[in-house]
């Protein structure tokens, strides 16, 4: 993870997003306002219908708001076009998606390089950092294999390797845990906690599972599209995290 120092990595300013469903007006967001540092991890909790989905789709460029900005690495990301939007995202924002979202008929190094070829990245800077990445994850006896050839948990660890290719400004994991064991969820936490802690990864995890939630450092609840409150983890302290389980 290349050093940002102190600065934000995200920042959200009275974001709003309504959708009209017939005559009825959904008030998805009413007012968000985050600031996220470089170096954090982070996560966004709620029940059902607070708005984290929206969020996260905001957060990650995939929608846009109603009203409001939003600055990643403090660019304004509401004021840039279609195509702008698009490279911008492939470029700042690494995605860890709870179905992996891995293309089956490719090997596991090409689901990894994959963000760097859409970036432009020569092939053999692209080579060198897949194989890094997947050391980092601990998967690089697997280069070759193909992800039906994968666990669940070794499934995510490739999500994770390939949402680290262009050295992004942030993750941003949806529900990383949600597919897998708990034994298994817990190595995938571990492994996003050493990554935050020995890489400076900058990460924002949506998730209902309060447990996850408690192993960052805070924790953002939403209710009815506002935050209702912001509080510490219990590893909220960089010089106290350690892993789960341990």
């Amino acid at each position: 993870m290349t050093d940002q120092g102190e600065g934000f990595a995200i920042e959200t300013f009275d974001l709003k997003k309504t959708y009209e469903m017939g005559l009825v007006t959904v008030r998805a967001l009413n007012g968000v306002n985050l600031k996220i540092r470089h170096g954090e991890m982070v996560s966004i909790v709620g029940p059902s219908g607070s708005g984290k989905s929206t969020l996260l789709n905001m957060l990650g460029a995939l929608d846009t708001p109603t009203s409001g900005k939003i600055l990643v690495d403090e660019v304004d990301i509401t004021r840039l076009g279609e195509r702008a939007l698009s490279k911008f995202r492939n470029k700042k924002i690494g995605f860890v998606f709870q179905s992996y979202n891995l293309i089956e008929r490719s090997k596991v190094a090409k689901n990894v390089e994959l963000p760097a070829i859409v970036a432009g990245t020569p092939k053999k800077l692209r080579n060198e950092r897949v194989h890094e990445l997947l050391d980092l994850v601990g998967l690089g006896d697997k280069v070759n294999r193909k992800p039906h050839a994968l666990s669940g948990g070794e499934q995510q660890r490739v999500a994770i390797a390939r949402a680290l290719m262009n050295e992004p400004a942030f993750i941003l994991a949806d529900e990383p845990t949600g597919n897998l064991d708990s034994k298994t969820g817990q190595e995938i936490e571990n492994l996003l906690l050493r990554l935050n802690q020995e890489k400076n990864a900058t990460i924002v995890i949506v998730t209902h599972n309060l447990e996850l939630a408690e192993g960052t450092g805070r924790i953002i609840h939403l209710r009815d599209g506002v935050v209702e409150k912001e509080r510490t983890g219990l590893w909220g302290h960089k010089d106290q995290l350690i892993e789960r389980g341990n």
